[in-house]
Parts: C-alpha cells; sequence; structure tokens
C-alpha cells in the first residue's frame, strides 16, 4: 500500500479562476490577433460601392458574352502568358491592364506590362509557387470593356 505524501500545497478557488482566465486570455489573444492580420492584409472589397455595380452588372455581362473570349493564364519559365481567343483564334485587344497577385493578400501585387506575340500575350515575371490570380481589364477593337479575374496555378 501506497502512503500519500502531504506537500502542503492545497488546490483553492483563486487557482482555477487563474487557470480559467490565463487560458481565456490566451484564446482572446490569439484570436484578435489572428483577425486583424486577416482584415489588415485582405480587406474583402472587389468595388468600392456594390449597389451601384450591381446597377450595371447585367449590361457589362452580357457584352462581355457577346465577345465569345476565353481566356486562359498559365507560367513558365519566369514568363507569364495571357491567352485571349474567340472563334476566330487569339484576339489582339485595344487595351491590357492587369494586376498579378495571390488570392489572399495584396502585398506581392504587381502590373506587369503585357505584350502581344502574335499568339498570347506575355510578361516577363517571377512568381513563386502557389496560386495567383489575374485580374485583367481590356478594351475589344470596338471599344467594349472585359474585365475577369484569371486563376493562375503556379509549380516549380
Amino acid at each position: 500500500m501506497t502512503e500519500a505524501v502531504d506537500n502542503g500545497f492545497r488546490l483553492k478557488g483563486w487557482h482555477v479562476l487563474a487557470g480559467f482566465v490565463g487560458a481565456f486570455g490566451v484564446i482572446i489573444t490569439v484570436n484578435v490577433v489572428m483577425a486583424t492580420q486577416a482584415v489588415r492584409t485582405f480587406p474583402g472589397l472587389e468595388v468600392k460601392n456594390s449597389y451601384v455595380a450591381s446597377q450595371q452588372f447585367d449590361d457589362k455581362r452580357d457584352a462581355q458574352m457577346a465577345l465569345g473570349w476565353t481566356v486562359y493564364a498559365d507560367w513558365q519559365d519566369g514568363m507569364v502568358h495571357l491567352s485571349i481567343t474567340d472563334a476566330n483564334g487569339p484576339v489582339r485587344v485595344k487595351d491590357l491592364h492587369a494586376v498579378v497577385g495571390r488570392a489572399t493578400h495584396v502585398k506581392e501585387d504587381v502590373e506587369p506590362v503585357f505584350a502581344f506575340n502574335g499568339q498570347v500575350y506575355e510578361a516577363p515575371l517571377d512568381l513563386g509557387a502557389g496560386n495567383w490570380n489575374i485580374r485583367m481589364t481590356a478594351v475589344a477593337q470596338d471599344d467594349t470593356p472585359f474585365e475577369q479575374r484569371v486563376i493562375l496555378h503556379v509549380k516549380r
């Protein structure tokens, strides 16, 4: 049979209270830090005024659909390629602007200058592995605006 050893310690109410306060203090602190980082790195805004954007959505979508464009992006050997095609093949646009960045934050966003090589638009850009978004705006030869977010997967 073993004997109980009395080392003089007694668990009291303030010990339990200190444990609960400490544990919940750590949980709340971590949650506040994580929420602050999430809001700081990605504001979540696609447009400044969603009501105004919604009033023009259907018209813009119908105009874009009428163009019949298909957009595809890839990355190879330090070059981003943006392919814009229609039923007749590669499309040469009047104007093209694009922002390449991560889906989760804006700190790595870059605005490469794309050049048309007769088949695709390309720009030199060193990207790390992972998922990227290309937020592009283009203007067709008939002045129809075109906007699309193109997903780009980079494998190294």
